[in-house]
């Protein structure tokens, strides 16, 4: 997979903390002020080459989530090569402020099943649901 930095004047590549981490760290390139409950895309200054068979997504970081600022983990297909933004939301009814080069989130490259749309599916199981086998 290849990572691609875009020229904001401050872009990193994602990092990992540690070896074994599944997600790497993404960041800010710019000041940015999240308003109270509102939803801003912040540009990271990458792009990246997805093999098709997988996606990505950006995971909230612990540190934001427990100050109230989410991620929208909306998935970054195989065929996409613009800019990846995080797209966060301020649940907070006040101003909060990311700085240029803050962690942000997490990318995650995770693989993609394909599914097949069909009319009908097999009858194992059929449609016994909800303590259909007893108790």
């Amino acid at each position: 997979m290849k990572i691609k930095l875009i020229d904001h004047g401050y872009s990193r590549i994602p990092q990992r903390a540690h070896y074994n981490d599944s997600g790497a760290d993404i960041f800010a390139v710019e000041n940015v002020a999240l308003a109270p409950f509102s939803v801003t895309p912040v540009a990271t200054g990458i792009g990246v080459e997805l093999p098709d068979g997988y996606d990505a997504v950006i995971h909230c970081k612990s540190g934001l989530s427990a100050n109230g600022i989410l991620i929208a983990n909306a998935p970054i297909d195989a065929g996409y090569r613009g800019e990846i933004y995080a797209i966060l939301f301020n649940s907070n009814d006040k101003l909060y402020f990311i700085n240029k080069g803050e962690k942000i989130g997490q990318l995650v490259v995770r693989p993609v099943i394909y599914a097949d749309f069909v009319e009908e599916l097999g009858v194992e199981r059929e449609d016994g649901a909800f303590g259909s086998t007893g108790r």
